[in-house]
């Protein structure tokens, strides 16, 4: 009997052992140590002048987060600005998606259920310090499922010397203004009197400017489209009819311009006048060029809002990385990180701590213009889960609103049908 009970014994014993080496080591199921996880990350190549800086951020970013977190990896993957919101939807209709995506749009995403929220993913504190008309907008059903990334305000930049050599003595402040000054800048030879960025690489931000100077915009006050609404008429057919057609917007036609080739004639002396954000500074600067900034005139003179514009960031589910998805934000977020890419590429903070701290250092004296006029800037309806789709279709289409046998009111016209059965089939 004793023996029966000894050999029961030493079996249990056994046993438990086994079980205990099944639970605790090799990673085997009941395993503590954390499994190994690569996040695939997607996201905007902000570089103006064909440089790789933005690929050379996130790639050290990636490295120094997992020297802290040596179970997770980062595949970090740059796209162009052309490029990164097809890329990004290509991969999610192919079963593909990325763990993170930092891209233009998400709301389409959030109706289909692709995403975490971002409550679900980064802690209190990171999504408290978002700046709230940010954060307001990364919300679809009060609920935030995009983080603002980097975000800018829109000015006016014009080239202090071509004026000078043109005679113009002061800033525009009316539509009439800038016709004007366009003139007095080709009669003086100037290559481009007003760059006027209609093509598909960021024709969404350019027409978006003149709809606010007009008065109006993309939606109205209910939120409901509004895009062949009578100010932006108004203010096509100003463009078509007084800088277009006299032949003051440089030798490419606005629907083929893209912001980047404009940004780059700016900074090589060949603009006088064109719409910008905070990245065109330094671009200037490095070649020497001398600049104003001012709000982009209206039609009567009158202060209208200053487009603003927020970059954003998203998690999805696909993977079910979530925790880990939440560490690597917690660190992308935090204030020298933050900081340190919204000075390498002049942009500004979208949250509450570094947008402090920037306003607290004189060297971003000329930044500070664009940091006041975020407040009340007007920013894309992206909580609409249509405007991934209008906005490709704008890109695409409203260059036409300036060409010559068409009409402003016309191709207005049809983008709004389009944006309206777009937006009722979601």
């Amino acid at each position: 009997m004793e023996r029966a009970v000894q050999r029961r014994y030493l079996g249990l014993t056994a046993a438990i052992a086994a079980l205990a080496m099944a639970t605790t080591g090799c990673g085997l199921i009941g395993s503590d140590d954390p499994e190994d996880v690569t996040l695939k990350f997607v996201a905007a190549d902000y570089n103006l002048d064909g440089g790789d800086n933005t690929k050379q951020y996130w790639n050290k970013l990636a490295r120094v987060f997992e020297a802290k977190n040596p179970h997770i990896k980062v595949d970090v993957q740059i796209y162009s600005w052309d490029d990164v919101d097809r890329k990004v939807s290509e991969m999610v209709g192919s079963g593909q998606a990325p763990d993170i995506a930092q891209i233009g749009a998400y709301a389409d995403y959030v109706a289909s259920d692709k995403l975490y929220s971002v409550d679900q993913m980064v802690s209190i504190p990171t999504q408290a310090n978002f700046l709230g008309p940010l954060a307001k907008a990364g919300e679809v059903g009060r609920m935030q499922y995009g983080m603002p990334f980097v975000g800018s305000s829109r000015l006016m930049f014009y080239n202090k010397d071509l004026f000078d050599k043109a005679g113009i003595t002061r800033a525009p402040k009316t539509w009439d203004d800038i016709a004007v000054d366009a003139k007095a800048l080709k009669a003086e030879g100037v290559k481009t009197p007003f760059a006027l960025p209609l093509g598909p690489e960021e024709a969404q931000a350019e027409t978006m400017n003149w709809m606010l100077s007009g008065g109006s915009g993309y939606t109205d006050d209910i939120g409901a489209y509004s895009i062949n609404s009578a100010g932006n008429i108004t203010a096509f057919s100003f463009l078509k009819d007084k800088l277009v057609t006299p032949g003051l917007t440089g030798p490419v036609a606005p629907g083929k311009l893209n912001r980047k080739a404009a940004f780059e004639s700016f900074a090589k002396g060949e603009v006088g006048m064109l719409n910008g954000h905070p990245s065109l500074m330094k671009q200037a600067e490095k070649n020497g060029v001398k600049y104003e900034m001012v709000a982009l005139p209206s039609e009567d003179g009158t202060a209208r809002p200053s487009m603003g514009v927020a970059d954003w960031m998203m998690g999805f589910k696909q993977n079910g990385h979530r925790k880990e998805i939440g560490k690597f934000l917690d660190f992308a977020y935090t204030d020298e990180n933050v900081l340190t890419f919204a000075d390498e590429f002049d942009l500004q903070p979208v949250t509450i701590s570094a947008t402090d701290e920037m306003l607290s250092d004189g060297k971003h004296a000329k930044t500070r213009k664009f940091l006041d006029t975020m407040p009340t800037a007007e920013l894309y309806p992206v909580g609409k889960t249509s405007w991934a789709k209008v906005s490709e279709s704008i890109k695409e289409q409203i260059g036409k609103a300036v060409e010559p046998g068409s009409t402003p009111g016309g191709v207005l016209g049809a983008l709004h049908r389009e944006a309206v059965a777009t937006d009722s089939a979601e």
